[in-house]
């Protein structure tokens, strides 16, 4: 029997999610996000007389980084 508690065998590297693939889907979804996003961040700074939120390309960025993933799990 081989103990593993003084020298643990090396940890398989997880696989990086950040794929040339991924990148490119992301880039293409934030590119697609970023007109939706700045017509939501006007509406919300219209209706909420506020600039004390997410701006434009931060929440594309967010929807790019959630949606990207969920292509990816299918």
């Amino acid at each position: 029997m081989t103990v593993f508690s003084s020298n643990p065998p090396p940890r398989r590297r997880a696989h990086s999610r950040r794929s040339p693939e991924f990148i490119i889907y992301f880039t293409l979804i934030f590119c697609l996000a970023i007109p939706m996003a700045w017509l939501a961040w006007v509406r919300d700074v219209i209706r909420l007389r506020s600039l004390n939120h997410l701006g434009p390309l931060a929440r594309a960025w967010s929807d790019a980084d959630r949606i990207t993933p969920m292509i990816f799990s299918v």
